[in-house]
């Protein structure tokens, strides 16, 4: 049935791209220069802008990365709305209001929400400075900035943002023995996590700015960046473990941008203290996740490149330190001015713990993933993409082999 009816809105969805491009174009002009309030000359004013998306999933088993649900095929729509606010040239503030089943696909969260909402305050006229406080992207790396449905080439997240590993926020393992064992379970993505979760929308207050060729952002946050999606609001998680992430980044020619980041805080929830195996005298602010990453991009006429490498440590109760090592190259070609291709390559290792058997063995599983994705933009307002991605993780237990994904993407 739910097959069924996966087909039934891809076809939809194909009669929708042959007669939306030209029914469409004059009424979304409209729309987009009808939706902001200005005061008379300018100094104030508020937009409204938003997304569209509708992305159908074909998984061949268990749901990889961060789709949650069963392995069937299915059909999920979102609609995110945002909201830009100018008070003269210092003040700006921004809300993103989303609704959809979930911050992921099928993820168990509220349909309705606040992703994000921050103020901004630039003490002077230029971008040297910049105080924000809120809900907001962390600063790490360079995937982020273009995270969004229309900026993204590519429909599911880079490796290090998604592969859930067996380290938990929550669930304390007695032994080294405990932990290793999860390696032969599908993922269990309500308490277990990936190196960064998604573009972790954390509450906190950030410094940034940019001084001549150079970059940098440092934030204070009230999750680490793997904190899963449900606990980024400060009502749901407070402030008594920060965790403190910076960027520095160069731009040494207009085509280069590099960077380097750093994130270190507690990663355990407030629930892991309560497990019945957690360390006598030892509090969640004891174990932390750190984090260094290097990023890069590169544009060339019609090609454009990307790559980040994060290499993590994860301290472990009754375990220690658990060590792992991401990154992924991502290339993006334009073959028309509205035709694009993208491709991209990701892997992660994973460092040995000793077993509690005199050996020692990697605490996770090895996987790599190619993604492959054939983009189309119509207009400035309707795009579509088409992607493919296969994995491989090491052993037998795999997940979600194979995805084949659609994704069109309405923009007003």
């Amino acid at each position: 049935m739910r097959n069924r009816l996966a087909r039934g809105m891809l076809l939809v969805c194909a009669w929708f791209l042959m007669i939306a491009p030209a029914f469409a174009q004059r009424f979304l002009d409209t729309i987009d220069n009808s939706l902001f309030l200005q005061s008379p000359g300018g100094n104030y004013r508020v937009d409204l802008s938003g997304l569209f998306d509708l992305e159908a999933y074909y998984i061949d088993q268990r749901p990889p990365a961060l789709i949650f649900g069963g392995g069937d095929s299915f059909v999920t729509p979102r609609l995110s709305l945002f909201l830009d606010a100018h008070a003269g040239k210092h003040f700006y503030s921004f809300v993103q209001a989303r609704f959809d089943d979930g911050f992921h696909p099928r993820a168990p969260e509220a349909h309705a929400r606040f992703d994000e909402y921050l103020l901004r305050y630039t003490p002077f006229d230029t971008s040297v400075v910049n105080l924000q406080v809120g809900k907001f992207a962390t600063v790490v790396g360079n995937w982020i900035p273009r995270h969004l449905s229309w900026d993204n080439p590519f429909i599911i997240e880079p490796l290090p943002y998604n592969n859930v590993t067996i380290v938990s926020d929550q669930k304390i393992v007695p032994s080294p023995a405990a932990f290793l064992a999860r390696k032969e379970m599908p993922a269990q993505k309500d308490i277990w996590l990936p190196i960064v979760w998604g573009p972790d929308y954390g509450s906190g207050a950030s410094l940034f700015g940019s001084v001549g060729k150079f970059d940098y952002a440092a934030e204070v946050k009230n999750s680490s960046i793997s904190s899963r999606s449900s606990y980024w609001d400060a009502r749901d998680l407070g402030w008594d473990h920060p965790t403190v992430s910076s960027r520095i980044g160069c731009r040494p020619t207009a085509a280069w941008n590099v960077g380097a980041s750093f994130s270190y805080g507690a990663y355990l929830l407030p629930a892991a203290e309560r497990s019945p195996n957690f360390p006598a005298g030892k509090s969640i602010g004891d174990y932390h996740q750190i984090t260094f990453a290097g990023d890069l991009s590169y544009e060339w006429r019609h090609w454009q490149f990307w790559g980040e490498i994060f290499c993590t440590r994860f301290q472990v109760p009754n375990v220690g330190n658990a060590d792992t090592l991401a990154y992924y190259l991502e290339t993006k070609y334009k073959i028309t001015s509205q035709l694009f291709a993208a491709l991209r390559w990701n892997q992660q290792f994973f460092a040995d713990i000793n077993d509690s058997f005199g050996g020692n063995t990697p605490w996770d599983r090895d996987i790599w993933r190619v993604d492959a994705v054939l983009g189309y933009r119509f207009t400035r307002h309707l795009q579509a993409k088409l992607q493919y991605s296969f994995s491989d993780q090491q052993g037998t237990l795999q997940q979600g082999q194979q995805l084949v994904a659609g994704q069109i993407t309405l923009k007003f």
